[in-house]
């Protein structure tokens, strides 16, 4: 009896011209540290970011000095925000310190805690999303925009300008330092105390496929499945993002084949880039 032939990839890992056969919608690949781009697809087309956009609330948060200490109470405004996304499992009426607020909304995406954060910087649910808009065109980002904080609903930007966003999160020690973590154990603060523990819906951090820095899922049914991740490939540092991947393994599917590609040198970098910019890169890689 003949053995059955070996299951075939989904995707080959390579296009005709030797580049990752990336099958995200759009895709960036930068280093982290100087921003030079390494891979693109559709870099510049605007699509909805899902929850890949709470990066920004963290990143507001911390801009304006968020008191991580200071316990912060989910409320029923949380609840109505939090309506169609995933399961939550953050009571209302319950209170967490706002580094645990940080964790549950980066580490599994939970979809009451961007508001409340907001409440811990001062800001109401249409203060909150106007100042992500205003953080937005601060650090240059021309067309990432925000209807709501959990992200459910519209908020949308390009893998280049969010590429942008990620690599001033993973500066962040804090912010980093969450992204990075698989799992983690939160606990209420009153009214009584309640451990909760959350496993990073970023699976890659436990694939041993590079070194995995850190990252954010993102999915709805208007944005597609959505990963921006940063790993140490061959030495060196990348932030990647996919935006618009119709399966929820696809994205994890062309982050390994990118990362294969960079182990194999970069082939053809020069065409990696629109407009021939890749000539850079691959300088750089050498």
């Amino acid at each position: 009896m003949s053995l059955p032939a070996a299951a075939k990839p989904a995707f080959p890992p390579r296009t005709d011209d030797d580049l990752p056969n990336v099958q995200s919608g759009s895709a960036i690949v930068v280093d982290r540290k100087d921003g030079t781009v390494m891979y693109e697809k559709n870099a510049d087309e605007v699509r909805n970011i899902a929850s890949t956009g709470k990066i920004f609330i963290a990143l507001l948060a911390r801009e304006r000095d968020i008191d991580l200490a200071t316990e912060t109470e989910i409320t029923e405004a949380d609840q109505q925000l939090a309506r169609g996304g995933a399961r939550t499992r953050l009571p209302v009426g319950y209170s967490f310190d706002n580094l645990d607020l940080l964790r549950a909304m980066l580490v599994a995406s939970d979809n009451r805690a961007p508001s409340a954060i907001g409440r811990a910087i001062g800001l109401d649910t249409d203060a909150l999303i106007e100042a992500l808009n205003a953080y937005a065109k601060t650090i240059g980002l021309e067309n990432t925009t925000f209807e709501d904080p959990p992200g459910l609903r519209g908020n949308t930007s390009t893998a280049r300008e969010m590429a942008v966003a990620f690599r001033k999160a993973l500066d962040d020690d804090i912010v980093a330092e969450i992204l990075g973590t698989p799992e983690v154990i939160i606990a209420s603060t009153k009214p009584k105390q309640r451990q909760i523990k959350y496993f990073n819906t970023n699976r890659s951090l436990k694939s041993g496929k590079a070194r995995v820095i850190g990252g954010k899922t993102g999915y709805t049914d208007a944005a597609g499945y959505c990963l921006i991740i940063a790993a140490e490939v061959d030495g060196r540092e990348v932030a990647m993002v996919f935006l618009g991947s119709q399966g929820k393994m696809t994205r994890y599917g062309d982050f390994g084949r990118v990362v294969g590609w960079m182990e194999d040198g970069m082939p053809n970098a020069d065409k990696a880039v629109a407009g021939g910019k890749g000539k850079a890169a691959a300088s750089a890689a050498k």
